[in-house]
């Protein structure tokens, strides 16, 4: 039981303490009238009261829903239906919990700490590390006895060649939040190219997650336009770790944020989310025939196809983005592929390779 009045706390205090008074079984549901109990105790403000308690089990509700996707506070009537004339009762589904510990989820998060162990930066590592910490010790040992809890044994993670940078946790909180509630975010950023950060304001639209850096994707402020490729020219991405400062506003970010047209799926498809030269091509390679191997089993995409040109090449065809990590690629593969088609790429990835060539003369 509280020690002070519900009422008497901050909205997300309120909510915490909901969860806790309230029954975990509908034997044991409770009325409004019941929760007042120990929700106010002011016989003046009693209406104004009981109103922010029917709101708070509204909020209480909507975050079960959106964050965990549970229909954890159940009423009885269900939600939804009208209850006129009928008490409404109140009670939390049983099996539901904040953070339930099984095998399941102590094997999560301990494979989580070993995939990541060298490829998140190292803010965001800690705090799984942390989490780890925070399991109880006879959960640890109970999973460390079980079959699941044998493979943390038989795993490890190896570095990256270059490691992930230093990531500000401030920004990424204020990052978090603006997602979250539909905000827009002024930042502070530094490009490689200039000397000192400048500042800006950015529609956030959500992270992108490329080997071991992380970009917020999202629009310069621009007015609503019946056509979406005019509002596209307003897409941009930014390092994270180049976000000097992040400091959510108090506007929401404008309805047409939300059209499918500017989903990140699509942004994606249309080649926004990493540097791209022209959207996708038909790629043409010449492959020597062992290194082709491992593009049986990793495919370059899905209508790729592999045909024997004789016993030391083949040829692969696929349909995929042209990004500069795709020119990366076929640089790292060197010699043992041939870019044949589209001819413009060969010339790029040739170029690459002959002032590479001319560096270790």
């Amino acid at each position: 039981m509280p020690a002070c009045p519900i009422a008497s706390y901050t909205k997300s205090a309120r909510l915490f303490a909901l969860y806790q008074c309230l029954p975990r079984s509908e034997a044991d549901a409770v009325s409004l009238t019941q929760l007042m109990q120990n929700y106010g105790d002011d016989p003046g403000n009693y209406t104004n009261e009981r109103k922010n308690l029917e709101n708070d089990l509204i909020g209480l509700n909507q975050i079960f829903n959106d964050i965990f996707y549970s229909e954890a506070l159940v009423r009885v009537p269900r939600w939804g239906k009208i209850i006129s004339g009928k008490t409404a009762r109140f009670y939390i589904e049983p099996s539901f919990s904040i953070d339930v510990l099984n095998e399941q989820t102590v094997f999560f998060w301990e494979m989580l700490d070993k995939y990541t162990a060298n490829y998140l930066p190292v803010s965001f590592k800690q705090k799984i590390t942390d989490k780890l910490t925070q399991l109880d010790r006879q959960e640890k040992d109970r999973f460390n006895q079980s079959s699941l809890g044998h493979w943390q044994d038989h795993l490890i993670s190896l570095p990256s060649v270059v490691q992930a940078p230093k990531l500000d946790s401030k920004v990424l909180a204020s990052i978090h939040q603006a997602l979250l509630q539909s905000r827009q975010l002024q930042i502070r950023y530094q490009n490689k190219w200039e000397g000192q950060p400048t500042q800006r304001v950015v529609y956030p639209k959500g992270l992108i997650f490329i080997d071991n850096m992380i970009y917020l994707t999202g629009f310069n402020p621009v007015d609503d336009h019946i056509n979406d490729d005019i509002l596209l020219k307003a897409h941009r991405n930014f390092a994270v770790n180049r976000i000097a400062e992040a400091v959510v506003i108090e506007k929401p970010i404008p309805d047409w944020i939300g059209r499918d047209a500017f989903s990140l799926e699509h942004l994606h498809q249309l080649g926004k989310l990493e540097p791209t030269i022209d959207g996708q091509i038909k790629l043409v390679l010449k492959v020597q025939k062992y290194a082709c191997q491992h593009l049986y089993e990793r495919p370059l995409s899905t209508d790729q196809s592999i045909t024997v040109i004789d016993d030391t090449w083949n040829q692969v065809s696929a349909t995929v983005s042209n990004t500069y990590r795709l020119q990366d690629w076929l640089v790292s593969m060197s010699q043992l592929s041939v870019v044949l088609e589209p001819l413009e790429l060969k010339t790029v990835v040739f170029e690459r390779l002959k002032r590479g060539m001319q560096l270790y003369k």
